[in-house]
């Protein structure tokens, strides 16, 4: 059995099926795609949330440093591109990772990974259509015609709202009111959040809330991911155009309103705070790797995938690094950790035309971004319904729109149903585990086919450059890096040594009776004036370092509330872990090996942005694999189209 989960396909086998069809269905789909059109799905999938929303918090923890946060990001991601490019060169099929993890791992390992990736890209179209939902709905809420007595056409907050940042909203604005803080003092967002929960309709006990937005952008965009990829790629550059002309412009004019003041300090919260924005930046990168699932519809994919992939990265990044340095050159970093940070840039200049422009190209914007991703997905489904692990109907092509039709309506109710009711956070989370999962593997994968020779080659070879000089080194800087620069928090790291809890995390974990100690305690300091209500979370967080330390040392609070150790403190590390081993055994491998140098550096580069994200996604990561195993054994495993053909060999 263990030899049958790890059956490969021949490059061979898959070109020849290209050729000759696959079985039960239309022998192909339409070949429409060129380079350039390669390149504006790319930049459609990358240039969207990114630009439009995540940039704001990322340059707020970073600074302007976050430029160098963009660049890292963008060469972590070339060095994927150049792997799943020598792969696409290899096997011009759809499938993406999926189809080439079949090829060097064999049929458990692609059947992980394609699962991982359907998770990647429904996850993220739920993002998008979160994202996409807050933008329209500002949008409406700005529009103003005072002859029809239109001041603003405002969606209810439980209309435009998934349920579960509705209720963690309503229980953490409790838990601060109960700490001291008035309604009114409560941040935006959870004011909002708490609202919806109040006044959304209630059927018995249950609130509805849900985002209706969402919902109607993802039935549009799967009608027409539906009706053909001829009409994807024209209203997908068409939009792409749309938001570049508005991305040239804010750089054309916010350029002139730069204050070089305001990149002093440059890296004011030093390489902690830019490497923070960490998994936002890399969600504004995810996408590339959907160019490669319309392989079968590219002209000549051999050639125009590697140029389509890299060139979307190098148009993106540059995008990326420009409207950084203008948005922390008009404001002070710090005020940029809002929702839509180049509309509220022109705000707080006064250009309240360039923010209405921001706001109509950003829809426009996520839609693209959404139209890709949904395109992307049921081409997976359709690779895997090939090889007989997913049921015939979903390889089932349309006759006349020569699209996955039945692939695709499924990927429209995977997407919907979800995006009324999941919060952005965690889905955005769970999307970057699973993109940077697959790039880990197709990244390894180029290392395992490197030297065999029974390898049918395509037209793009990654340059080879022997790993075994340069991973040593690499390995031995980073830990003297370490040890000499960030000497503290490695120590701490490896022993293992106790961390304070925050303001906020302290305040709402507390039960009533607490909650009035702390508030005592409070009360003692002579700076609080006695009789004033107290407001525990905002006077814990005005704190500095040293005198919140102090406090929390001096509280009689239980010790565990106060500070994460042991087995608690260290779960969050077991990611880190994970990464230190596998750097050390990758190294080993280099030097053993021969191993190529690009390759490697993608797997490193992709798998420390995967151990920097919280231990809580890993599990939830984990937990999709583990139902996707069960579907496996239950399906997969017994009509993969290898198993049958392992059987007839057999009968023979």
């Amino acid at each position: 059995m263990l030899k049958n989960l790890f059956r490969k396909k021949s490059v061979s086998k898959i070109l020849a099926d290209v050729q000759k069809g696959y079985g039960d269905h239309e022998p192909s789909l339409h070949k429409t795609l060129g380079v350039r059109d390669l390149t504006a799905f790319g930049i459609a999938a990358i240039v969207g949330a990114g630009i439009f929303s995540t940039i704001g918090k990322a340059s707020a923890d970073g600074g302007p440093a976050v430029i160098f946060l963009f660049i890292f990001t963008a060469i972590a991601c070339s060095f994927a591109a150049f792997a799943y490019a020598e792969f696409a060169s290899m096997v011009p099929v759809s499938g993406s990772a999926y189809t080439y993890s079949y090829v060097a791992f064999g049929e458990l390992v692609a059947w992980i990974i394609g699962w991982s990736l359907i998770m990647e890209y429904a996850i993220g179209n739920i993002t998008v259509a979160i994202s996409w939902s807050d933008y329209f709905t500002g949008l409406l809420s700005s529009i103003k015609i005072p002859a029809l007595g239109i001041n603003g056409i405002h969606v209810p907050d439980w209309a435009s709202m998934d349920y579960l940042s509705a209720y963690k909203g309503h229980q953490h604005a409790e838990a601060l009111i109960n700490a001291g803080k008035s309604i009114t003092n409560l941040d935006e967002t959870t004011r909002i959040a708490a609202n919806a929960w109040s006044t959304a309709p209630k059927i018995g006990s249950f609130h509805f809330v849900a985002d209706l937005p969402a919902l109607g952008i993802i039935i549009f965009i799967t009608w027409l991911v539906y009706r053909g990829m001829k009409e994807s790629r024209n209203a997908s550059n068409a939009m792409v155009i749309v938001k570049l002309v508005v991305i040239l412009l804010v750089l054309a004019v916010g350029v002139f309103y730069i204050d070089t003041n305001n990149w002093n300090p440059f890296a004011p919260n030093g390489v902690s705070g830019v490497l923070k924005g960490v998994s936002a930046v890399f969600f504004a990168y995810i996408g590339f790797d959907a160019i490669s699932t319309t392989a079968e519809e590219c002209k000549n994919p051999q050639r125009d995938l590697p140029r389509g992939m890299m060139w979307a990265i190098i148009i993106c990044t540059l995008l990326y690094i420009a409207i950084a340095l203008v948005l922390t050159g008009i404001v002070k970093y710090n005020t940029l950790a809002v929702g839509d940070p180049l509309a509220y840039v022109f705000d707080a200049i006064d250009l309240k035309l360039m923010s209405g422009i921001i706001a109509v190209s950003a829809v426009f914007a996520m839609a693209s971004v959404l139209l890709v991703f949904q395109m992307g997905q049921p081409r997976i489904w359709l690779s895997m319904s090939r090889d007989g692990l997913l049921p015939k109907a979903f390889s089932r092509i349309h006759p006349k729109h020569k699209t996955p039709s039945f692939a695709t309506i499924v990927v429209g109710f995977v997407v919907a149903v979800p995006a009324l009711f999941l919060n952005l956070t965690t889905v955005t989370d769970l999307c970057s585990i699973g993109t940077l999962f697959a790039f880990v593997l197709v990244c390894a994968g180029v290392l395992v086919l490197q030297n065999r020779p029974d390898i049918q080659r395509g037209k793009f070879r990654i340059p080879y450059v022997n790993a075994k000089y340069v991973a040593p080194l690499l390995l031995i800087g980073g830990f003297a890096l370490a040890f000499t620069e960030f000497k503290s928090e490695t120590i701490g790291f490896f022993t293992n040594e106790p961390k304070m809890i925050s303001p906020v995390s302290f305040v709402t974990s507390l039960n009533a009776t607490e909650l009035q100690t702390v508030k005592d305690e409070i009360s003692a300091n002579p700076i609080v004036l006695q009789g004033k209500q107290i407001d525990a979370e905002a006077y814990l967080s005005n704190l500095n370092a040293v005198q919140y330390e102090t406090f929390m040392n001096k509280s009689v609070i239980a010790y565990d509330k106060k500070f994460e150790s042991g087995w608690a403190l260290f779960r969050h590390k077991i990611p880190m872990w994970i990464f230190l081993v596998i750097c050390v055994i990758v190294t080993y491998l280099s030097i053993a090996k021969n191993l190529s140098l690009i390759p490697v550096l993608g797997l490193i580069s992709c798998l420390y942005m995967m151990c920097e994200l919280e231990l809580s996604n890993w599990i939830g990561f984990g937990i999709w694999l583990a139902v996707g195993l069960v579907i496996y054994f239950l399906y997969g495993y017994k009509n993969s189209k290898l198993a049958q053909k392992d059987s007839s060999s057999l009968a023979q």
